[in-house]
């Protein structure tokens, strides 16, 4: 269904189903979760990337499985696949999307909950669901918060795709590279975040997403503290130490916490 591999501190968690297009069974949603929670626990791992084999990041649901089945079945798809989106936001390291082809549905979904995407040329993205009569309403949830309300509901409503520059025009993805450069891209992304603590990245990203849901006053409410906090860990005493000092600093990341 999926394979793992470590590069340094960058694990790689790669789809690999490509004749079933990744569909996201409910084996594989909650297969993936299991994973994430895994990796999310390792502190040699400071970034996650999603990658896919073959010509589909993944073209969601698998609709195979969703053909008359008791109601139960259809609470527990949906409710595993909001728990994998979830996950995504729960683990501590930032998760890039690596996106070379087709992302419709949940898969479209999957690229939206990530903390970054980078896309090729050739990839897509679409809610569809309107087409065959299943609105994507679990999808809407981090597409809406990605792109806005208005460019949103022209997807869902329409479930036409659109272009991976118009992607990220739109918000959906960081940026678009020829196919060829696409792993390039997104190994220099990671990379570029892993010269940092993983423990202030990690508290970082806990408090982005929870402060996407306040209101400004509550924001900064809950960001003060958090930055207070932060201020007497040992990763930004060093940080700021070797600021003054004019050297690199020597993080102790997560391991150190």
């Amino acid at each position: 269904m999926f394979s793992i591999e470590s590069d340094g501190p960058v694990a790689r968690v790669t789809l690999n189903n490509p004749k079933r297009r990744n569909a996201l069974s409910l084996e594989l949603m909650e297969a993936l979760v299991e994973a994430l929670h895994k990796l999310g626990e390792r502190t040699d791992v400071a970034v996650i990337v999603m990658a896919a084999e073959g010509p589909a990041f993944s073209a969601g649901h698998d609709l195979s499985e969703m053909v008359d089945r008791d109601a139960q079945f259809y609470d527990d798809l949906f409710e595993v696949c909001t728990e994998l989106m979830e996950a995504v936001h729960a683990v501590p390291q930032p998760v890039i999307a690596e996106v070379a082809g087709v992302a419709t549905a949940a898969g479209c979904q999957l690229v939206a909950a990530c903390d970054l995407a980078v896309a090729s040329t050739e990839a897509t993205f679409a809610t569809p669901g309107v087409r065959i009569g299943l609105f994507c309403s679990t999808p809407m949830v981090p597409i809406s918060r990605a792109v806005g309300r208005k460019r949103a509901m022209e997807m869902l409503l329409t479930g036409e795709p659109i272009d991976a520059s118009t992607a990220a025009d739109w918000g959906l993805v960081n940026r678009v590279v020829p196919p060829d450069e696409l792993r390039a891209a997104v190994d220099e992304l990671a990379g570029r975040i892993t010269r940092f603590s993983d423990h202030t990245i990690a508290i970082g990203k806990q408090a982005f997403y929870r402060q996407l849901d306040c209101g400004e006053p509550e924001a900064y409410e809950l960001t003060k503290q958090v930055m207070a906090a932060n201020s007497a860990t040992a990763d930004a005493q060093e940080g700021i130490d070797a600021f003054l000092a004019k050297r690199s600093p020597s993080w102790s990341g997560r391991q150190g916490q």
